[in-house]
């Protein structure tokens, strides 16, 4: 039995993977979103877009989210993406997910029903730039 480890925060996803459930943790791929360290200048070039109303007032038209937001959103969809895929393929048979908890949140608005049921942990703590005895130290004994 396959088991993936994603260890994710807003700008960093790695994903590792151990043959048997006592088996150590492999690193399989890491993806980098470089858009995430980004000053949010840097991010958006335009401003926000100028309304009327009737009684000539100008009111600012925007959105609530800012460029951060949109951007982990964005990855967030992507790292879902790379493990619907993997379930998909039959990489893998069971999940666990360590991940902070705003992308946490993403994560779960972007998973399928399917990959749901193949969850065994989710942890919300940022462990994606820890080593890997850290990441292995906060999931079960027998993945």
């Amino acid at each position: 039995m396959t088991i993936w480890v994603l260890a994710a925060d807003n700008s960093r996803a790695r994903f590792f993977s151990a043959e048997k459930a006592r088996s150590p943790l492999v690193e399989i791929r890491d993806l980098v979103d470089p858009q995430a360290r980004m000053h949010d200048g840097d991010l958006r070039t335009d401003r926000d877009g100028r309304d009327r109303n009737p009684k000539d007032q100008y009111h600012g038209v925007g959105s609530d989210r800012g460029p951060r937001d949109e951007a982990a959103e964005r990855f967030a969809q992507q790292v879902c993406a790379v493990l619907e895929a993997g379930r998909i393929e039959g990489a893998f048979e069971r999940l666990h997910i360590l991940a902070a908890p705003g992308f946490l949140g993403l994560l779960r608005q972007h998973q399928s029903a399917p990959l749901r049921q193949m969850i065994g942990t989710e942890l919300a703590k940022n462990l994606a730039w820890q080593d890997l005895a850290a990441i292995r130290g906060q999931l079960p004994e027998r993945l």
